[in-house]
């Protein structure tokens, strides 16, 4: 090598050092940036510790171990805009199983017009959407907590934790985002003056801002000629946007967006999981994010003013819910004493917790030949049974519009 060499080797190195250094200096400081951004926002977000009960989970609490054990969340949106009568009722509301370790998840989408019977909390017969507005206008303080207990002891699935975020909020994620990219599965037009609401939307492949993409996901009727929607291909759109969502925050470009939806977060986002532990996950968001979600569908049919699902599809997803979190899928829903197991024939035990329309019996398979509960899309390693869709990667929608009947229609297939 040549004298005159070695000083522009040497120069190159020290200018390569010198933009590593400066890079990492800019990391550091966005990672100092974000962390200031958490904490305000996590004072806002979460409950005091006080107002937490006992959690209901035989799943070890995050916050308590270095590894990040199997958890569950039920999470709900809710609109308060002026115009919407303040009743703070769910019109988004899913339980969520999530496995670290196996980096997968369960995504069980609860129809809000699904009946409920809990007789055993001496409540009213109501529909899904009603019991957090319930135990909200009891007591502020209380309700995250009451609210995911209840429903984790409808459905028998144990709730770690749960979150409600307003719609307002989700509209300012998306927006400072940048917008998703969503495949609109039909003309969308609905126009309510009460409340402001103005749906209008072509069929298509495009970019929705924020208020657009939650006219995507809330739009079931129409006033203004187009084709009406459903309850279910509502639960589908809302599935799809959500793992759009959860691509797109993970992207390069959108983490360097997470300050401002910190801040956004801050106002909009109320849960029941403490400061600290909100804190560990979102430091260990890259490993909680699961490579494989498998979306599951209640579907069922109109009875009068609720949505009356099949027995085999509720029994499947909870039992989906269950085994995420590495418990037996074999659970004692139990009512007055009975117990029996959400993979048999339950329908006298869930019959009087839900409206729900008894499994029909199947003739006896030939031997060597299998029979499958429901119908079920997914990729990836894992199989499911019931209604449900798996995705491993940023999905394209194909929502289509659920019939009166109970049949399955997957909310979207992954590329």
């Amino acid at each position: 090598m040549s004298r005159q060499s070695k000083p522009k080797n040497r120069k190159t190195l020290r200018n390569t050092l010198i933009t590593l250094a400066v890079i990492g200096a800019g990391a550091l400081g966005f990672a100092g940036y974000l962390l200031h951004k958490a904490d305000t926002a996590l004072k806002q977000m979460s409950q005091p510790i006080e107002t937490v009960s006992q959690k209901p989970s035989d799943t070890t609490p995050v916050a308590e171990t270095k590894e990040l054990k199997p958890m569950s969340f039920l999470l709900a949106g809710v609109d308060s805009r002026d115009g919407s009568g303040g009743s703070m009722n769910t019109d988004v509301l899913m339980m969520v199983s999530l496995n670290p370790e196996r980096r997968s998840a369960t995504v069980v989408s609860i129809p809000r017009d699904f009946e409920l019977k809990p007789k055993a909390f001496g409540i009213s017969n109501q529909k899904a959407n009603y019991y957090y507005a319930y135990y909200n206008n009891q007591d502020k303080t209380t309700s995250l907590t009451k609210t995911r207990e209840f429903f984790g002891s409808m459905f028998d699935v144990p709730l770690d934790y749960m979150a409600v975020i307003d719609f307002d909020g989700f509209r300012e994620v998306v927006d400072e985002l940048g917008g998703l990219d969503i495949n609109v599965d039909m003309d969308m037009r609905y126009v309510d003056t009460w409340d402001g609401t103005n749906i209008n939307l072509k069929k298509g492949l495009q970019r929705l801002d924020g208020k657009n993409t939650l006219d995507f996901l809330r739009y079931r009727k129409s006033n203004r000629g187009t084709e009406e929607s459903s309850d279910i291909a509502r639960n589908e759109r809302q599935q799809l946007v959500l793992d759009k969502l959860l691509n797109k925050m993970t992207s390069l470009g959108g983490i360097a967006q997470w300050g401002g939806i910190l801040e956004i977060a801050g106002r909009n986002v109320k849960t029941d999981i403490p400061a600290d532990t909100l804190r560990k996950f979102i430091l260990s968001f890259q490993k909680l994010k699961p490579d494989h979600i498998e979306f599951m569908n209640i579907d069922g049919r109109w009875d009068g003013r609720f949505i009356v699902p099949k027995e085999e599809d509720l029994t499947a997803a909870i039992a989906a819910l269950r085994t995420q979190l590495g418990l037996p899928s074999d659970s004692s829903t139990s009512a007055a004493g009975s117990s029996s197991t959400v993979t048999g024939s339950t329908y006298s035990i869930l019959s009087t917790k839900f409206g729900i329309d008894p499994a029909q019996k199947k003739p006896a398979s030939s031997p060597g030949n299998s029979t499958s509960t429901g119908s079920s899309t997914s990729t990836g390693s894992s199989t499911s049974t019931g209604s449900s869709t798996s995705t491993s990667s940023s999905s394209s929608s194909s929502s289509s519009n659920s019939s009166s009947n109970s049949s399955v229609t997957p909310a979207y297939k992954s590329r």
